[in-house]
């Protein structure tokens, strides 16, 4: 017999064997490669603003991850591979948060930073201080980001063949990192390129997709042919995009590209922390208050650490602000080298919060890294700030480096000046000039800056007093009479907030670049508590950095009074009350001699010279009286008739306190407008009171916001106000009518619905906080209400009152530019109000 058939093995029935499965996994492997490549490169592009590589290695993981899950799945329904794809990128991301939290030593259990990462990553990654510390907020949108776009471009690219589809993921992903890190890396040239030809392979290598077997030989022909021309196209389409697009894109190269971070406002602290330096009479009227707990286990300095607070630098005339500009950061943070003259040293605090409000998280300057709590960090100023605030317990632990200036370089340094400092050289408008030649006499005698800042110092710390009890106030009125007040009258005296601040004030005035600082005072161990709080203020020299002062006067020193030293010279009385100079006459008068019956001589008779005299002073007294009632006439009418809606409300608002002046009742400018109400009121009801003949006594609020005044001095309230019938009560009613009526009488005067001053209040208020929405409605009604006060006002003056008062020069010559504001500050240490907006607005 011959031989038999020869025996057909698998691979020869068209089973592939081995070496045939080998050959296409390995030509279906460049375009999951090119895929995963071009993901993991727009990992390495936003990884240039990250400190170390870890987000380059997460991105990684995302991009190969997602593509292997969507090759392994190839044979599987489409509708399989969303799920699978998500359940392993919910593993992959509790992964990589897991170790981005270790690497970043964020404190607190795992799910707590993966909800916080899932509520603020976002904002977070675009108000980070560069460079990003790897933190779960700060990984989670890359990880998360890659890990969707290779499975987008893996599914279209593989599964439906769609290369140049399928990479459009990778390519917006790409372009998103190029835009998050904006102008804040240098430009991403390698990169781009690596992206470009990552691209170009994966388009010629099509994933295997060649004609399958079994086909006859001609139709396999035309499959290749087809694949080719496809793979032709989308080659061709590139390079024509190259070709139209290159030429603009290369003239984008030299640009500056946006920077997403000014579109996202980063993390600002509280009202409550805006200006901490009013909170320094508080901590002193409190001083056993516990504020913090401190322990200094390297570094301690046998003298003492300053613990800064805040840095104030900017100053309007009322109120110092902090002003800085505060981004999220890691664990280390950025800082300038220090000046290269001064001595630096490291410490290491560990700070526990006790009683301590807000969100500014306390520390010795300058830190450099901070554990035990997620912070935002200033680095002009060196200050930090806990963004969800501080609480009781509060554990962190900061290394700052301590740096002392050459005090041997002190004497010659030199400050600077130009658009950089000029926010710290920065003097407003209103200073009292005694304050300004204060200032002028100190820098008169010392020409060199530290020279002048010494002057200053000295100054302050051997003219004034330390109190605790002093009130809060910083604002230009607070320091003038700081400065020269009477000293029985409180002036004089002050708490470290007035020392920095006038030191800082007198300080700009003479050209030097200051800012004030608030912080306590620290051994080193132990608690921190309100009475160790206190303000300095600091100078910045040229190779020196910003330098500390200590204005306070020694405790044991008695303070000589400021007449020692400095007289500020009288006011200039106004010009109505200038002597006329003296005519010294060319000869003496001729004697005139008249007898009993008739002029002798020829001459004027006496009477004659008496009448003509007479006439001509009336004439000139009439003249004046004339231009004064026509002045005040026109300024009435510049008030109230001219201007937009928002000038007329403030006319007609000055109006009515010039009528409070003219009826005696001056207004303070410690006085908000409401408060102004409240007092015209009064004064209005006092007014009818006394016109009726009654005896005001004391007037005290009844229901509703009226007023009562009984003859004699009692006191009542009534539910309806009197007409000024019988009897001797007057009443107001809720709505704030205002009666007075004598007994037997019948004279009566009231009011209904008030005086009016109440909503001319509210208009102005609401002029002041929000300029340009007032209507002509709204500037007619405050015309008739000032109009309508005024009159009343005047009608209740006694008759020989009521005819000078349309020609008293006191409105004329009365500074128009002032409105009513609230104090600066209370005496509690809490905030200043927005009233103190008012004074500059009006």
């Amino acid at each position: 017999m011959g031989p038999g058939p020869p025996v057909v093995t698998a691979p020869e029935r068209g089973r592939p064997g081995a070496a045939a499965l080998a050959g296409r996994i390995l030509a279906a492997t460049p375009l999951p490669v090119a895929l995963a490549a071009l993901v993991a490169l727009a990992g390495v592009v936003l990884d240039r603003v990250y400190a170390g590589a870890l987000l380059t290695v997460l991105v990684l993981g995302s991009a190969v991850g997602s593509v292997a899950v969507s090759v392994a799945a190839r044979r599987l329904p489409s509708w399989v591979v969303a799920p699978l794809s998500v359940l392993a990128l919910a593993g992959w991301t509790v992964f990589a948060l897991r170790w981005s939290a270790n690497s970043a030593g964020v404190p607190g259990p795992l799910a707590g930073s993966v909800a916080d990462a899932a509520a603020n990553g976002i904002p977070r990654l675009l108000t980070a201080l560069i460079p990003v510390e790897p933190a779960p907020d700060t990984v989670l949108v890359p990880v998360v980001a890659a890990w969707l776009a290779g499975l987008a471009g893996a599914e279209v690219a593989l599964r439906a063949r769609r290369v140049l589809l399928g990479y459009l993921p990778p390519v917006l992903l790409y372009a998103g990192a190029l835009y998050v890190v904006g102008p804040n890396a240098d430009p991403a040239a390698r990169p781009t390129l690596a992206f470009v030809a990552v691209a170009v392979l994966g388009l010629l290598t099509p994933g295997g997709a060649g004609p399958p077997a079994g086909l006859p030989a001609p139709v396999r022909a035309a499959v290749r042919l087809r694949l080719v021309t496809a793979s032709a196209a989308g080659v061709a389409v590139v390079v024509g995009l190259s070709a139209l697009l290159g030429p603009a894109l290369a003239g984008q190269v030299g640009g500056r590209p946006v920077d997403p971070r000014r579109y996202v406002e980063p993390p600002r602290v509280d009202a409550w922390d805006e200006n901490p330096l009013v909170r320094i009479s508080g901590w002193a009227l409190n001083p056993e208050q516990p504020l913090l707990d401190v322990r200094t286990p390297v570094g301690a300095d046998p003298r003492g650490d300053r613990i800064r607070l805040a840095v104030l630098s900017d100053y309007d005339g009322v109120t110092w602000r902090v002003g800085a500009t505060y981004r999220n950061a890691g664990r280390v943070l950025p800082a300038p080298a220090p000046p290269e003259s001064a001595t630096t040293g490291t410490v290491r605090q560990e700070i526990t919060v006790a009683e301590l409000r807000g969100r500014l998280l306390p520390a010795v300057a300058t830190p450099r890294e901070v554990t035990g709590a997620r912070v935002a960090y200033d680095p002009a100023t060196g200050t930090l700030i806990r963004p969800e605030g501080l609480a009781p317990g509060l554990r962190y632990t900061v290394t700052s480096v301590r740096e002392r200036p050459d005090a041997n370089l002190l004497a010659t340094a030199s400050v600077p000046a130009g658009e950089e400092v000029a926010r710290v050289l920065r003097v407003p408008d209103g200073v009292p000039d005694p304050v300004r030649r204060l200032a002028a006499e100190l820098a008169e005698s010392n020409g060199a800056p530290y020279a002048r800042a010494a002057a200053v110092e000295q100054f302050l710390a051997e003219h004034y007093r330390l109190v605790a009890d002093s009130p809060s106030g910083h604002a230009y009125p607070n320091l003038a009479f700081f400065l020269f007040g009477p000293r029985a009258g409180g002036g004089q005296r002050g708490t470290s907030e007035q020392f920095a601040a006038s030191f800082a004030v007198l300080g700009r005035l003479t050209g030097l670049p200051t800012r004030v600082v608030v912080g306590f005072r620290s051994t080193g161990d132990g608690p921190v508590r309100a009475g160790d709080a206190y303000a300095w203020p600091e100078v910045l020299f040229d190779g020196l950095g910003w330098v500390p002062f200590d204005p306070l006067p020694r405790p044991d020193d008695e303070p000589r009074p400021v007449e020692e030293d400095f007289r500020p010279p009288p006011e200039e009385p106004p010009p109505s009350q200038v002597p006329e100079p003296t005519v010294e006459p060319t000869a003496p008068p001729e004697p005139v001699a008249a007898s009993d019956g008739e002029a002798g001589g020829g001459g004027v008779g006496t009477p004659v010279l008496v009448a003509v005299g007479t006439g001509g002073v009336l004439l000139l007294v009439g003249a004046l009286l004339f231009v004064l009632a026509a002045l005040r006439r026109s300024l009435t009418r510049a008030r109230l008739q001219r201007g937009d809606p928002g000038q007329r409300i403030a006319g007609a608002w000055r109006e009515v306190t010039d009528a409070l002046r003219l009826a005696g009742h001056r207004v303070g400018t410690d006085l908000s407008a409401t408060e102004v109400a409240v007092r015209a009121h009064r004064v209005l009801a006092d007014a009818r009171a006394r016109h009726a003949g009654t005896d005001p006594g004391t007037v005290t609020d009844g229901p509703g916001g009226g007023f009562v005044a009984n003859p004699g001095g009692a006191v009542g309230t009534g539910d309806a106000g009197s007409a000024g019938g019988p009897g001797a009560s007057s009443g107001a009613g809720p709505a704030g009518g205002i009666g007075a009526g004598v007994a037997g009488g019948g004279i009566g005067a009231g009011v209904a619905g008030g005086t009016g001053v109440e909503e001319l209040a509210d208009l102005l208020n609401r002029l002041v906080f929000a300029p340009g929405t007032s209507s002509e409605g709204e500037a007619a009604r405050a015309v008739t209400l000032a109009r309508d006060y005024t009159a009343a006002l005047r009608a209740a003056r006694p008759r020989w009152r009521r005819l000078l008062w349309s020609v008293h020069p006191g409105p004329l010559r009365r500074d128009r530019g002032t409105g009513p504001v609230e104090r600066p500050a209370s005496t509690d240490g809490r905030d200043p109000t927005p009233h103190d907006h008012a004074r500059s607005m009006l």
